[in-house]
């Protein structure tokens, strides 16, 4: 396959923005085939990284035919052929699901996520599914599963992606395509987003129905049907707002004037944190400080505290029944949870599910915080928009860069440059989860690189419902705070 593609000469558009391929292709500079055969090329000659656990050529370039021939007969899709990628575990029909592990690597749904549909209608060609946190029960992607193996930050292969969506942040920060697919539940989407330079925004969740900005319909595998949410990454805001269009059918959303606007930074999300994550965070909110944006400094009482109280008790005890739920709605035959369990590879997921999930005895707390404490959560952030007046918050995403990929696992306390001891999970996800918990919309955009060249992510969230808002606040941080150098990838 790469021999031939490779005879095929074709310009670089691995700079290509979103937008500007989808017009280069509408205006017949390159052809779909051609295009498709450059990213292809792209995946292969970045496997190092190993993003893809499936890379799809035969089906992406009978598709990418299919376009051309729509095209030549004047009638261009919206996105016209735009190469996306789709983390593996979301349902693209007669191709492997696998969520990353041994039990379902052979599991071939017939259906496709309503979502990813939405964007296969509309041109949009998949190129492979991309590697994750083994069953997205983790932050880092160093999947230990022989078919899968880690997925590495193409800023330094040695250190991890973040997760569970790693492997589509690899392939969008290592410039093999401009956009594609991830989940989110407790910052699965943010995290590797701001851990390899690119945006990964995370729709509002709310307490579901209406609220719901994105319907998952059971054809993604699941931690929590309360928190789970398909969310897009791209390397800008725009390739974010484009996405978003199609899979909601709403118009695309706008720039707004962040004169006068009011963000909270509230101080417990700025607490402990990494000195250069610290120093490039601060840097930036001056920045829109500069620009118009008034900053409130008080914080959200109790937040961090309150999350802990709230996000494991849904996590542990939903993934029991929603495992199942998807394996019989997907058709999955002579496999069970039990079987998932004896097959997963990773040492931090498997205990996990034996020491905290299978054990079960958690559903009177689940009541007990379904009923009081996640709707005291959700009151926590409505009461911190409403009386402090502000239409969003901001803080890092994460409050440490890219790890080693040998220095931690995603359960377990580890130690940070040999001081304070302390729980990957919580490096990880203690910013990103308490808006994934009460169903906030969140976005993270890059704000810079450390000294040893990682980038470093900064989050903004609004209330439930605030998706549009949100966006076109992103684009115009975005247009502020500028991009980050792609990687040097060796």
């Amino acid at each position: 396959m790469s021999q031939n593609l490779q005879e095929i000469q074709i310009p670089d558009n691995s700079s290509w923005s979103a937008d500007e391929t989808i017009a280069a292709i509408k205006n017949k500079s390159v052809t779909v085939r051609e295009y498709i055969s450059s990213v292809l090329n792209r995946a292969e000659k970045t496997k190092s990284l190993n993003a893809f656990i499936n890379l799809l050529p035969d089906y992406a370039l009978s598709t990418a035919d299919k376009i051309d021939s729509a095209i030549a007969a004047g009638n261009p899709p919206p996105l016209a052929g735009l190469a996306i990628v789709v983390k593996d575990n979301i349902n693209l029909a007669g191709f492997p699901t696998t969520a990353g592990t041994a039990a379902l690597q052979h599991h071939r749904p017939s259906t496709t996520a309503p979502s990813l549909e939405k964007l296969i209608a509309a041109g949009a060609i998949v190129i492979g599914k991309t590697n994750l946190h083994e069953l997205s029960f983790g932050v880092t992607s160093t999947n230990l599963q022989p078919f899968a193996g880690p997925a590495r930050n193409p800023y330094d292969k040695h250190r991890i992606p973040g997760g569970s969506s790693g492997g589509t942040a690899v392939a969008i920060a290592a410039r093999v395509v401009t956009c594609g697919l991830g989940t989110d539940t407790a910052g699965s989407v943010r995290i590797p987003a701001a851990l390899t330079g690119i945006v990964g925004y995370r729709p509002s969740v709310g307490n579901g129905g209406s609220q719901r900005r994105y319907n998952n319909d059971g054809t993604v595998v699941p931690i929590s049907p309360t928190c789970d949410t398909i969310g897009p990454m791209g390397r800008s805001v725009a390739d974010i707002t484009l996405l978003d269009s199609i899979i909601t059918g709403r118009s695309r959303v706008e720039i707004t004037d962040l004169h006068g606007l009011r963000i909270g930074a509230p101080t417990g999300l700025w607490s402990e944190l990494d000195e250069e994550v610290q120093k490039s965070a601060l840097e930036a909110i001056q920045r829109l400080r500069e620009a118009g944006v008034i900053l409130v400094r008080d914080d959200i009482p109790e937040l961090l505290a309150l999350n802990k109280t709230v996000a494991n008790v849904i996590f542990f005890h939903e993934i029991l029944t929603a495992i199942p739920d998807y394996l019989t709605t997907s058709n999955v035959r002579g496999i069970d949870l039990k079987d998932i369990v004896n097959e997963i590879a990773s040492p931090d997921v498997k205990a996990i599910f034996e020491t905290s999930i299978l054990n079960g005895g958690h559903e009177k707390t689940y009541r007990d915080v379904m009923k009081d404490s996640r709707p005291a959560l959700q009151q926590l952030y409505a009461d911190y928009f409403s009386q402090k007046q502000v239409e969003a918050i901001i803080f890092p995403t994460t409050i440490f860069p890219a790890a080693r990929m040998d220095q931690f696992q995603s359960f377990g306390d580890d130690s940070i440059d040999e001081s304070l001891a302390i729980s990957t999970l919580e490096l990880f996800n203690r910013n990103t989860c308490p808006a994934g918990t009460a169903g906030l919309p969140g976005l993270s955009i890059p704000v810079g690189l450390t000294s040893n060249g990682l980038p470093i992510g900064i989050e903004i969230n609004g209330p439930i419902g605030s998706d549009d808002r949100l966006l076109a606040i992103g684009l115009a941080a975005e247009k502020i705070l500028g991009s980050l150098p792609p990687p040097e990838i060796c």
